[in-house]
């Protein structure tokens, strides 16, 4: 069975520092190249592009395997990707200049070399072992030490370094700009080289494209505004050793947030709807007349459900600091005349009635059992009969140690909230059935987040 004419492997595997391997060579520049260049000569349905693992050939590193042939290409940089693709994938002549020596000619010694170089790897894996030395492959150092990386692009954002950056200025320069120490900023930019943030040449740091698209001020797509929000929880993440003693959260509530925090929780809350509102509104179907989004924030759902059911009226309840910014959003999608919204407290204030859809999405991982059996209780009541809730959430399975992004969420509202967690779908289940919901069932979307959708 051969679907494609030919099936690329490149290896990508990521090794310590200062080791030899394929992905400190470039094998990603490598498989970026590959795929644009079969974009553009048309041949993108020919050709099957896989990253691997470890090939053995690492001295030779990017190694790259073009089957149906088996031909072997070693040190592959971007600029060799075009004469693979017209020689080989194109003319189906290999690009012998480009192969691994001895891997044309004589098999046996690039054999003899893989094979070697796994009987090294064992005799290295066995000796520290034996010393009682934690093995490369597995990841506790670096889960360990994962903070250090992480705090280091938190303090740049905070900064803003890369809008300051830009397409080009030395660190002395961004230090005047941001007031910062020389010395430090320095230090921190070569560290944003390293994570593959920054590019640097002789003095001189610029921007990846990644950066400048998406983290930097002078882009459209600059995420910033939404990812200052994970800045913020830094210092209740910080409590979490005497969160786990105390068995609660030990960082008191400020009361409501500045309008910088409510802002950049509303963008990042905004960021992760609009990624995902299509799915959700596709995965609940139906037709719907009336809605009620409880905690809404940026109104992304009652948008996305507005512009797939013409005929919907929506209505937002949201805390008095977000209201003001919640509008914006609306009139931004030019839907002041279907969506309205109004502050109050969703745990006390009355709904109205009459709804024939109700969505609660993220929110019910910020109340304790008891707060989400009232809330949905309350729900309810405001549902219409044949009414549908829409629950959106971070859901566990049922030993509650998976998903991890899950759990760890719930370590979040722990840090983060008076009784907060993440929960699983029989909690759920045993909570919508107890407010009186008569059908409950569970749709899982791709991504973190999942659906719990009950019927009046």
């Amino acid at each position: 069975m051969q679907p494609f004419r030919h099936h690329v492997i490149v290896c990508t595997q990521q090794k310590a520092e200062n080791v030899q391997c394929c992905a400190a060579s470039g094998a990603a520049e490598v498989i970026a190249a590959l795929n644009e260049t079969l974009a553009r000569q048309g041949l993108a349905d020919e050709a099957l592009v896989s990253s691997t693992g470890c090939l053995g050939a690492c001295t030779h590193g990017p190694v790259m395997i073009v089957y149906p042939d088996a031909t072997w290409y070693g040190a592959v940089t971007p600029a060799d990707v075009g004469e693979i693709v017209a020689s080989h994938l194109k003319a189906g002549k290999p690009a012998a200049s480009l192969a691994i020596t001895g891997a044309i000619t004589d098999e046996g010694a690039l054999k003899a070399e893989i094979l070697d170089h796994r009987r090294k790897f064992k005799a290295m894996m066995e000796a520290k072992d034996k010393a009682g030395i934690v093995p490369e492959n597995i990841d506790l150092l670096e889960v360990l030490r994962g903070f250090m990386s992480s705090r280091a692009l938190l303090t740049a954002l905070e900064l803003d370094v890369f809008t300051v950056v830009g397409s080009g200025a030395t660190a002395a320069a961004v230090a005047e700009k941001l007031h910062t120490g020389p010395r430090a900023t320095e230090m921190l930019l070569n560290v944003l080289v390293g994570l593959k943030l920054l590019r640097k040449s002789g003095q001189m740091f610029c921007n990846t494209p990644v950066a400048a698209r998406f983290l930097s001020g002078n882009s459209a797509d600059n995420a910033r505004p939404a990812l200052m929000h994970t800045v913020h929880l830094w210092d209740s993440w910080s409590t979490l050793t005497e969160c786990v003693r105390q068995d609660h959260r030990v960082q008191q509530e400020a009361g409501t947030r500045d309008e910088a925090s409510t802002r950049a929780f509303i963008a990042a809350m905004d960021r992760n709807a609009r990624e995902r509102a299509a799915q959700v509104v596709g995965a609940v179907g139906g037709e719907f007349t009336r809605m009620l989004d409880l905690g809404g924030g940026s109104a992304a759902y009652s948008i996305a459900f507005a512009k797939a059911h013409p005929q919907l009226r929506a209505e937002i309840l949201d805390q008095p600091s977000v209201v003001p910014l919640t509008r914006e959003y609306i009139g931004r999608a030019g839907l002041e005349e279907r969506i309205i919204a109004r502050a109050g407290d969703m745990r006390s204030d009355e709904y109205g009635e009459g709804f024939d859809l109700v969505l609660l999405s993220a929110i019910a991982h910020m109340f304790s059992p008891q707060e989400n059996r009232d809330l949905l209780a309350r729900i309810f009541r405001a549902l219409a009969p044949g009414g549908k809730l829409v629950l959106q959430d971070f859901i566990l399975e049922p030993d509650k140690t998976s998903p991890l992004f899950a759990a760890l969420f719930s370590l979040n509202m722990l840090v983060n909230t008076a009784g907060g967690a993440s929960y699983s779908e029989g909690e759920y289940a045993e909570w919508l059935h107890g407010a009186g919901f008569r059908t409950v069932q569970r749709v899982r979307l791709p991504g973190p987040a999942n659906l719990m959708i009950a019927e009046k």
